[in-house]
């Protein structure tokens, strides 16, 4: 344990570590898993409007008679919406602290689905989207932070993945609801797919008020005696309680000898100096953080996963597929193995590390996107003729795109990014790279 220190002189010092309870290790897992469950089901919200979009708008575009570049706008502007929810979410965390966050993700996404599942109008239903992207972009920020701030370092990569396998089971929940509820009248179908989004939000918000608030949140607060209490519950040993401890003291200016419940807090990052941090006057190290956190999200997105996500049931349409069951069964497929694929990856983030996943994962997309882009150029350069193997080719490569993308892009971004950044500039830093995510 490190608990030298450099005084005033430059000569080495011992540190007086807090006085921390021991923990008990088996009841600290359970605890940290419930609490990062709870943090990232409020990724569902995304998964779930990116899984029903991709089967409902077959059915809005017949209902409300709408062009082909009103649906692109439809499903598209709600990454839009989401630049705007993250870009408030750091500050609104610093502020209500990253419990209530959740919270008002979840309220703000209740009421958007309503809006989109009662909308008789394009216009009212973007007004639902807009509502709607603002819950899902304060739900992206918050999630990852959260479960950072909160998890042992032994399964921190681990539950810092678990917002990306929450999507994925938003995605399926998704397809799942469009297949199960295409049998209804038109007009009635989609609107339930849309408004049963709502569902999720409920629950989030009862289960929060069994969430602790974050230990760093509440330290900055000044609540100190409530932040040892919430580590105690969330470390593996009380070693590791007292260096996280000591380290959000030190961020927040408080002296380490101080075992006061509750304190005055004499340094605290201000909002504005924190970007100033990060963007007007970085340091070296602060610049490559940042390079880093945001690099992985655009790419993220530049891969393209969400386009093959969304427009899965077009793509098999062009393959060659013509039932709307049978397109809709498709795309239950892509969302069971992108979930399964996702569940695996989270066994070995922390066993066999970011980097070599990452590495195959690209890797493995590579490859599938371009066999993905000969099977359709073969079968849309011969549209009369039906070939077999091309199609079976495309749907295994969406089916193998998707499954790479699980294994290491899609969950090894939210925890690498959320890893990286230092305390300070933890929430304004996520949410950066969040609104790129987004926007990209």
């Amino acid at each position: 344990m490190d608990n030298e220190k450099l005084n005033n002189n430059g000569v080495v010092a011992k540190v007086q570590l807090p006085d921390i309870p021991a923990p008990d290790k088996a009841k600290t897992k359970t605890y940290a898993y419930a609490c990062a469950i709870l943090a990232s089901m409020t990724s569902i919200l995304l998964g779930y409007d990116i899984g029903v979009m991709s089967g409902a708008v077959i059915f809005i575009k017949d209902d409300l008679k709408i062009s082909d570049t009103q649906v692109e706008i439809l499903v598209g502007i709600l990454n839009l919406y989401c630049l705007f929810g993250s870009a408030a979410a750091g500050k609104t965390s610093d502020w209500i602290g990253r419990r209530y966050t959740i919270v008002l993700a979840a309220a703000i996404f209740f009421v958007g689905a309503i809006l989109m599942g009662t909308a008789m109008s394009y216009s009212l239903l973007m007004l639902g989207r807009f509502v709607a992207g603002i819950g899902v972009g304060y739900a992206l920020m918050i999630a990852p932070v959260y479960t950072a701030e909160v998890s042992p370092a032994s399964a921190r990569g681990f539950l810092t993945s678990f917002p990306e396998v929450f999507i994925n089971f938003g995605i399926l929940l998704g397809y799942v609801s469009n297949w199960t509820l295409s049998k209804l009248s038109l007009r009635l179908g989609w609107r339930l797919m849309l408004g049963i989004g709502a569902v999720p939000s409920v629950f989030m918000g009862l289960g929060v008020l069994y969430m602790p608030e974050s230990p760093r949140w509440l330290v900055l607060q000044g609540r100190l005696g409530d932040a040892k209490r919430v580590l105690v519950k969330t470390s593996d040993t009380k070693e590791e309680a007292q260096q996280r401890l000591v380290a959000i003291q030190e961020a927040a200016g408080i002296p380490l000898d101080c075992t006061d419940e509750i304190v005055k807090v004499p340094k605290v990052e201000k909002g504005h100096e924190v970007w100033k941090e990060l963007f007007l006057h970085p340091t070296p190290t602060v610049r490559r953080i940042l390079i880093a956190g945001v690099g992985i999200h655009f790419f993220q997105q530049a891969s393209g996963i969400d386009a093959v996500v969304l427009y899965s049931p077009r793509i098999f349409k062009k393959a060659g597929i013509v039932s709307k069951d049978a397109l809709l069964g498709a795309t239950v497929a892509v969302g069971f193995v992108k979930t399964i694929s996702i569940l695996v990856a989270t066994f070995f983030l922390d066993k066999i590390g970011r980097r070599p996943l990452l590495l195959s994962s690209v890797g493995g997309m590579i490859v599938a996107v371009i066999l993905l882009a000969s099977g359709l150029t073969v079968i849309d350069q011969n549209p009369e003729q039906k070939y077999v193997w091309a199609l079976a080719l495309c749907i295994a490569m969406v089916l193998v795109y998707v499954a790479f993308f699980s294994i290491g892009l899609g969950p090894i971004t939210w925890v690498y990014s959320s890893e990286i950044f230092p305390l300070r500039l933890r929430a304004q830093g996520t949410s950066v790279g969040v609104a790129v995510n987004r926007v990209v």
